[in-house]
């Protein structure tokens, strides 16, 4: 039997998703899925880093290298094979998901009044 994997959050999709141009410090992260979402998701630092950890846990993302900037230490993560599957599984579920509704808004617009 074949395992489902639960759809991922909004703020873990925009992680990965993000993650596809290649590794990411904390910071980077945030700000590039804020722009991504022109500025319609916020991750909060706490819910950034709790969300890493579990999907480092998962194997989705992995911890790279770090650096020490302004005395700070900035760890970048990496989007593993199995976290490149998963956001592009959510991202066809999400279009699939959309299409229904597109399909009858469509209708909707069309049918006599």
């Amino acid at each position: 039997m074949t395992r489902q994997n639960p759809p991922l959050s909004e703020p873990q999709y925009f992680i990965l998703a993000v993650l596809m141009d290649g590794p990411l410090h904390g910071y980077g992260i945030i700000k590039a899925a804020e722009r991504a979402t022109e500025g319609r998701l916020r991750i909060a630092v706490g819910t950034l880093y709790g969300a890493l950890e579990r999907m480092e846990r998962a194997g989705l993302v992995a911890a790279g290298h770090e650096e020490i900037v302004d005395g700070r230490a900035r760890r970048y993560y990496r989007l593993t094979e199995d976290g490149a599957e998963a956001v592009a599984r959510e991202a066809l579920r999400m279009q699939q998901a959309a299409t229904v509704v597109i399909g009858r808004t469509r209708d909707a617009g069309a049918a006599p009044a």
